[in-house]
């Protein structure tokens, strides 16, 4: 398609609707002159004459009328699809695809979905929960939610969500048999709960710093999982102690269903981040979500998952 082929198009239909060059004009903003070039100029390129002119009047000629009956329908289908995108400024809809890991969609949007939902009920939301990094750009996502330290650096990122720390965790009933840690060392004498990372394959290693000291242990035990809920739901059962991110297993050791342990030495670690390819570019639907978590997160209160969620 050349890319002067839409060129004179408005000209040409404004002034087969106005019956005349200077009516038409008044209606484009425009001088007299600059709508006959514009029709001149469309008339050259497809080699046709599309008005009969008079000193008095214009009139399209057989042709001109023909082409009319094409072009007409389909310009106005332009005209009224950059409006409905115009409007979407103020009225946000359409569909935003969000790639987000098990974590961060606990963590972060669970709490608030139902209330964004309500506010925007034009638009619609499809979640893919996966633990691996993905091209959100590739593969068709609006925006993706990540750990901090695993968002690309040509991504625009917002962190988002609460602080992140390391929880070592056990049941009452663990704790009871077992006897409590006062120091991260002595966790190899204890049945930890093991984490197989998907994306390496590496069990994870537990990382303690309290001041200017940092350890870092390749714990023990008979249990490993690749999946955070499970991993929970193991402490609870008193299998062993866990080493689990903050966000969601606070309620659970406010009921006294989990105790934490070893509190003063659980490093920080890096938040949540809500991360999207270009803030030029960003549609509608996508800023009100951005907006509505920069005001809704500071306030929410993550909830354990379901199956977590006991009685």
């Amino acid at each position: 398609m050349r890319q002067d082929l839409l060129d004179g198009l408005i000209a040409f239909i404004v002034a087969a609707e106005e019956r005349g060059f200077s009516a038409a004009a008044i209606r484009l903003g425009v001088t007299p002159s600059a709508v006959s070039q514009s029709i001149r100029s469309l008339e050259q390129r497809l080699g046709i004459t599309l008005f009969n002119r008079t000193t008095r009047s214009v009139s399209l000629t057989e042709v001109g009328a023909r082409y009319l009956a094409r072009v007409q329908p389909v310009v106005s289908e332009l005209a009224a699809a950059s409006a409905e995108l115009g409007r979407e400024a103020d009225h946000p809809s359409g569909l935003l695809r969000l790639n987000v890991p098990r974590a961060g969609y606990t963590i972060a949007l669970q709490p608030v979905l139902r209330r964004f939902m309500d506010r925007y009920p034009d638009v619609k939301l499809e979640l893919r929960l996966e633990n691996q990094l993905v091209d959100i750009v590739a593969q068709g996502f609006d925006a993706g939610i990540r750990f901090g330290d695993l968002v690309e650096k040509d991504m625009i990122a917002m962190k988002i969500g609460p602080r992140i720390e390391a929880f070592v965790i056990a049941s009452p009933d663990y704790i009871a048999r077992h006897g409590t840690p006062v120091h991260p060392q002595e966790l190899l004498a204890h049945d930890c709960i093991g984490f197989r990372h998907v994306t390496s394959g590496q069990i994870e290693r537990w990382q303690f710093a309290r001041g200017d000291e940092t350890l870092q242990l390749a714990v023990d035990g008979r249990l490993t999982v690749n999946d955070s809920a499970v991993l929970v739901r193991a402490a609870l059962d008193g299998i062993g102690i866990a080493y689990m991110i903050n966000g969601y297993i606070e309620p659970l050791i406010e009921r006294g269903l989990l105790v934490r342990l070893l509190a003063d030495w659980s490093p920080p670690l890096p938040g949540l981040t809500l991360y999207y390819p270009d803030r030029k570019r960003v549609p509608a639907k996508l800023r009100v979500l951005i907006d509505f978590l920069r005001e809704a997160l500071p306030s929410a209160a993550a909830v354990p998952p379901p199956e977590l969620q006991l009685d």
